[in-house]
């Protein structure tokens, strides 16, 4: 009797220190994203993104750091492309959560919003929101993965205004962080390359009447459209009330890759000849790959955004191998900085962003001009910070 009972409690013992085993083995990723209202085709990629990341190393048996493999578990809230919610959420997935790393926030301003937390903390934060205030010298734990105006404006514009004959600009941006940055980025882009930003209006992001700025706007006599950085939801209904009130002109997007989206809103007809900004070239073999990868999983197209996080999604587990931890993210930071010719979905790949941020936080990828034909994207141009061909 007291073998079985000594025996009984040895089981015990060896079942509760396997546990404990197990739990101290889950790497932690928080997915602060938006997954809901117009931005939510962003943060579902990548939300996505970094699932598949997760599935890639666990199905080798979890990531291998320091001589342990930990099985990589993705912790997905929705920040409703509102920073106060995000504050929340980023609260509950330091705190409760026990989280040191987060893709995400989509917007700037929830990303301005928690930075304060999250640097106090030293969570790494993986962003994609494009005001160049998420990044600097005094914001050692924020990176961005996807090129951003700042970077891609003035060689596409350029391109644009050579090739396709743009002169006279108009522009609708959200009355937030974000629509302030871009705006100021375009306007000066346009001007470079010898056009005009004769129009701009701001709005609130819940808003789906643009009528009225649109009017305002073809008044000007403008000769192109531009949808900007704005939601996918939000570009798709500019485009179907501009078409609507009879706009004839161009429509481009030096912004953020939302075709798909757009044209689920615009129609078809409305979308066609848009010439638009698109991160990703699906010919090349290793993004051919991401998105068939993405297509198995998800059973829908991929947003241009994902594979980039996917990217550094990648490199961030790189890195962590490099400094032989997950948990002193001053370590894994260092090892992340330093990571050059990266093979990933979108080629090969690197850190910069030193002269223009302070900080080599900035993914630096290439990127394409498509025109949209058919509903399909069509390569028309070649892109580098340097310039497009």
């Amino acid at each position: 009797m007291k073998l079985k009972y000594l025996a009984g409690v040895v089981a015990c013992m060896g079942a509760l220190a396997m546990q404990h085993a197990v739990a101290q083995d889950v790497l932690k990723i928080g997915a602060l994203v938006t997954l809901s209202g117009s931005g939510a085709a962003w943060g579902q990629g990548m939300k996505n993104a970094t699932e598949l990341a997760a599935d890639k190393v666990n199905a080798t048996g979890g990531l291998e750091v320091g001589g342990k493999k930990y099985k990589v578990e993705v912790i997905p809230y929705d920040d409703k492309y509102q920073s106060n919610e995000a504050v929340t959420v980023a609260n509950r997935l330091i705190f409760e959560d026990k989280v040191q790393y987060i893709i995400g926030p989509v917007g700037s301003a929830p990303a301005l919003a928690i930075q304060p937390i999250t640097e106090k903390n030293k969570v790494m934060i993986f962003t994609l929101g494009f005001t160049t205030k998420a990044l600097g010298a005094d914001k050692p734990f924020s990176f961005r993965p996807p090129v951003t105006t700042a970077e891609v404006a003035q060689p596409q514009i350029n391109w644009l205004v050579k090739t396709q004959g743009v002169k006279k600009v108009g522009a609708l941006f959200p009355n937030d962080e974000t629509g302030q940055s871009i705006s100021k980025d375009l306007d000066v882009a346009y001007k470079k390359a010898g056009a005009d930003m004769v129009a701009k209006e701001f709005f609130e992001r819940e808003r789906v009447d643009f009528v009225p700025l649109l009017t305002r706007m073809l008044a000007r006599g403008i000769d192109t459209i531009e949808l900007d950085g704005n939601s996918p939801t939000t570009s798709g209904l500019i485009l179907k009330q501009s078409r609507e009130l009879g706009f004839k002109g161009k429509i481009v997007r030096t912004g953020g890759p939302a075709t798909q989206e757009i044209i689920n809103v615009a129609g078809k007809a409305a979308a066609e000849g848009m010439f638009v900004h698109t991160p990703i070239n699906p010919e090349q073999p290793s993004t051919k790959e991401y998105v068939d990868m993405y297509a198995a999983k998800y059973k829908t197209p991929l947003n241009g955004f994902s594979p980039s996080f996917y990217d550094a999604t990648n490199m961030l587990f790189e890195a962590m191998r490099r400094a032989g931890t997950v948990t002193d993210t001053d370590k894994v930071r260092a090892e992340l900085e330093k990571i050059k010719d990266f093979k990933g979905a979108l080629g090969t790949l690197s850190w910069t962003g030193q002269e223009m941020y302070g900080s080599n936080h900035q993914l630096n990828a290439p990127f394409f001009i498509a025109e949209v034909k058919n509903s399909a994207e069509v390569i028309r141009a070649r892109c580098t910070v340097a310039g497009c061909e």
